[in-house]
């Protein structure tokens, strides 16, 4: 079982408590030559971040069936996703 913090969990000669020591940082190099960073290759991830995953062409279709009032728009079904959205939302919220 593990035991929950408090300020009286730990005592002030704990056995299980290392010591901590200091150590000192080393000096940096200093070298006459300059080195050039290395440029970073694109990746999959830095090529996705670049732009957002939109499908311009279905954007476009679902804007003129709206328009043109061939795409079935459900209020009761626009207000039910949300209500659902905000629940979940609601769920992962820090109380």
């Amino acid at each position: 079982m593990v035991e929950s913090v408090k300020p009286t969990t730990i005592k002030a000669n704990d056995l299980r408590i290392g010591a901590v020591t200091r150590v000192a940082m080393a000096a940096p190099a200093v070298t006459s030559a300059r080195v050039q960073a290395p440029v970073p290759t694109p990746t999959l991830a830095r090529t996705m971040a670049a732009s957002a995953p939109v499908d311009v062409d279905r954007i476009a279709l679902i804007k003129d069936a709206v328009e043109s009032g061939r795409y079935p728009l459900s209020p009761a079904s626009v207000a039910d996703a949300l209500i659902a959205a905000r629940y979940e939302w609601m769920s992962h919220d820090a109380s």
